[in-house]
């Protein structure tokens, strides 16, 4: 039954290839070729940005590391730490300048701190268990960078053989690197090792990743794992064949707008299963992607979550959680961040207790340790009688634990039935305790912008 059932879905994919790859779009579909393989150690991991400048009054790499212990309780697994760099001078922006203005990748910020500050928060970040990736600018350099006047055949050059910033942006504080220099390539990886051999770096989130030739990272991965295998790598991009042989996982960057469109009344709910679909067809086979509601840029340029999101903050939070991926928490949302923080100059964050780190460290622990969360495990998108408003979504398998999700993504309360085989069975509200007997089918009202996060019982238990 199977094999009939699958050959159809085969023939419609390969309809749809055809389609897409002829007459309308000409975008390869990478459906069928395999993904880079994600570290074992990611699968069950919550990345949290930190924003050095911005973490606390002081701004510096002393004063996170004095806060790791708060870090830990909220379960924080991988800190990515936004560029730690010195800042060019040359046409900075603002009075701080933008920390993807590079003016030397081998050293630190002197803003943040000195070098042995970075590798002690390094050194107790690893103690506690805690993985450290740092940001990497690949695409541009500042304008005072060293290599402008050593090397300057490694820029891309005007007409007029001048520098320039990278076309088509407003970025007028940096300069475009040139990849057909072969000698790019190899300061990068030289200065990647640097980080990895000398402070026990785990991985890099590749920043604007689309502004390098795909060739490049691919190179340049190789090189990385030669190194360090399991090293992680991520891609600040959402381009399928990234994940064919450089990155392991890519930004969520058309689900975060999805999000953003559900919840101001501009698509239903099951436009989530539209992201997913394209997903799968565009993507190799098992890629991975980073589910976010928030991040420095999104925060800064187009406001908070609260502005964005309304009041389906946490629900959408929730979504990163239980949809398979690797979820994403900026620094302050878990004390309800409600500001826009400055870019160019120090704001730093109003930190408070607030009802949502106890839901942040709720999800994060259930992502640690619950194999139904495992990045790569199955996942199920469940029928309503109210797909439009309602989002239902189970992880696991039928013969082992499973986590279920059934949200309201609406402002309007909602009653729905939804039902399946995977249903019955007992199960614990994740946050309540609340214990419930399911059978296949179950009717509910869930208030505006509310949630239920179910489990079964583990092996542990």
């Amino acid at each position: 039954m199977r094999k009939h059932l699958r050959l159809p879905l085969l023939a419609f994919a390969a309809a749809a290839h055809l389609l897409f790859a002829g007459s309308v779009s000409g975008e390869p579909l990478l459906w069928n070729q395999p993904s880079t393989e994600l570290p074992e150690w990611m699968r069950n991991q919550t990345i949290y940005e930190v924003n050095v400048r911005q973490y606390s009054k002081a701004g510096t790499f002393s004063a996170v590391e004095a806060d790791l212990d708060r870090l830990e309780r909220l379960g924080a697994g991988v800190l990515w730490f936004m560029p730690i760099h010195p800042i060019g001078k040359v046409n900075r922006k603002g009075t701080l300048g933008s920390y993807y203005s590079v003016a030397d990748y081998r050293a630190v910020n002197p803003e943040f701190g000195t070098e042995e500050d970075l590798r002690s928060l390094v050194d107790a970040a690893h103690a506690r268990g805690m993985r450290v990736i740092l940001d990497w600018v690949g695409n541009h350099t500042a304008w005072d960078h060293p290599y402008t006047r050593t090397h300057p055949e490694y820029y891309v050059r005007d007409a007029d053989g001048n520098f320039t910033p990278p076309t088509g942006t407003d970025w007028t504080d940096v300069i475009q690197l040139n990849f057909d220099h072969p000698g790019v390539l190899q300061f990068q990886i030289e200065a990647m090792r640097y980080w990895v051999t000398e402070f026990g770096i785990d991985g890099f989130r590749c920043d604007f990743a689309r502004g390098v030739p795909t060739p490049f990272w691919n190179a340049l991965a190789a090189a990385l794992r030669e190194t360090r295998p399991d090293l992680f790598l991520l891609a600040e991009a959402e381009e399928p064949d990234h994940q064919l042989h450089a990155f392991h996982a890519a930004y969520g960057w058309e689900m975060m707008h999805g999000f953003n469109a559900i919840a101001q009344g501009r698509a239903p709910a099951s436009h989530i299963d539209d992201i997913l679909a394209r997903q799968r067809l565009r993507f190799p086979a098992g890629s991975d992607f980073l589910y976010l509601t928030s991040n420095h840029d999104e925060n800064t340029w187009n406001g908070t979550v609260f502005e964005r999101l309304g009041g389906g903050a946490e629900v959408f939070a929730a979504l990163t959680f239980v949809l398979d991926g690797i979820p994403l928490v900026y620094n302050g949302q878990e004390a309800g961040l409600e500001k826009r923080l400055e870019f160019f100059e120090r704001d730093p964050i109003p930190w408070r207790d607030h009802r949502l780190f106890e839901v942040y460290r709720t999800l994060i622990d259930l992502k640690k340790t619950h194999p139904a969360l495992r990045t790569g495990a199955p996942a199920h998108r469940l029928a309503t009688t109210a797909n439009e408003a309602i989002y239902a979504l189970l992880r696991g398998t039928p013969e082992g634990p499973r986590v279920l999700f059934i949200g309201n993504l609406t402002a309007t309360d909602t009653a729905v039935s939804l039902g399946s085989e995977l249903l019955r069975g007992e199960w614990t509200d994740v946050f309540t305790g609340e214990t419930l007997s399911l059978d296949a089918n179950w009717s509910l009202k869930l208030q505006s912008w509310k949630y239920r996060l179910l489990q079964t019982p583990r092996a542990a238990d």
